[in-house]
């Protein structure tokens, strides 16, 4: 009975992978080869520090024939690459229905140098973050496990026992564990770099720096950090939305702000093009405004 179920479960995870498998293509581009994802009809995602250059670039299907790409575009925060693949013609991999849970089993999937499936097995470890991937970019939430997962897992596909897609994996490892971006944030990176080349990235036009305030400054939440607001820039989104200098950003889109970095990380996609409440503390009252965010010149 013993063996019966582990053949079964045996079989159970090699299906996953035989499901999973089409899915996951081999991208050659400046360096050494690296896994990529389908993620729609002749589209890769793939990391972007593996192509070294924007030219030159192919993807190899599962069957061995190779194919011409072109960059569409990356995400610096992500360090994710959207490639178009004229005749790919392969399926793209389904993200799972439900969300990850921590202590779930699943498996990694990639490509080797010779185009050979390689799959590595573990459980989800750890879900969280934000996790800063440079300064003033974060990925806002990443999964860790304890897959083994070497360099040339990057890219390849994190998957659950049915072969549904939970995230992407990277190179990178915290603590002994692997670092898979979760499927909702990459197919969300995915789309917004095919609609627009890159991610928006949201402009205020305002500069400020980290105070610390007084007791009878914190008002009913009791905040002690806060950003003072010393410049304006003419025009800007900021001067329309009657930000002054001197004034003290609590709050934007109802998040505290403490610092520049914090208020650049929530100037992301979805927010640009769109009215933003803030809540400053303007000679001792608290004055709720609307800053409509513009969009960062390339």
């Amino acid at each position: 009975m013993t063996t019966d179920l582990l053949t079964t479960f045996s079989n159970q995870l090699a299906d996953a992978v035989a499901a999973a498998t089409p899915s996951v293509v081999q991208v050659q581009g400046r360096r050494r080869p690296a896994s990529g994802l389908v993620y729609a009809n002749n589209v890769v995602i793939t990391p972007a520090r593996a192509l070294g250059r924007d030219d030159g670039l192919h993807v190899r299907r599962d069957d061995g024939r190779t194919l011409d790409a072109e960059l569409a575009g990356w995400d610096p925060t992500t360090s994710l690459a959207v490639l178009r693949v004229p005749g790919l013609e392969t399926r793209p991999i389904a993200p799972a229905a439900a969300p990850a849970r921590v202590g779930h089993l699943a498996l990694a999937i990639a490509r080797s140098w010779s185009n050979a499936v390689t799959a590595s097995a573990g459980i989800v470890s750890v879900i969280g973050g934000p996790l800063r991937t440079g300064h003033r970019r974060a990925i806002d939430q990443v999964i860790r496990t304890t897959a083994p997962m070497h360099d040339g897992f990057a890219g390849g596909a994190f998957v659950d026992t049915s072969g549904a897609l939970i995230g992407i994996a990277t190179a990178a490892a915290i603590r002994g564990l692997g670092v898979v971006i979760p499927a909702s944030i990459a197919w969300k990176t995915a789309a917004t770099v095919l609609e627009h080349g890159s991610l928006k990235r949201g402009f205020l036009g305002l500069a400020g720096q980290p105070v610390a305030l007084p007791e009878n400054q914190q008002g009913a939440g009791g905040r002690e950090q806060a950003l003072l607001v010393v410049g304006i820039t003419n025009g800007s989104p900021a001067a329309a939305g009657g930000v002054l200098i001197g004034d003290v950003l609590l709050e934007f889109d109802g998040h505290a702000i403490e610092s520049p970095e914090e208020l650049l990380d929530l100037l992301l996609g979805d927010r640009v093009g769109r009215a933003v409440p803030l809540k400053v503390l303007r000679g001792g009252a608290i004055a709720e405004l609307s800053v409509t965010v513009g969009e960062r010149p390339k």
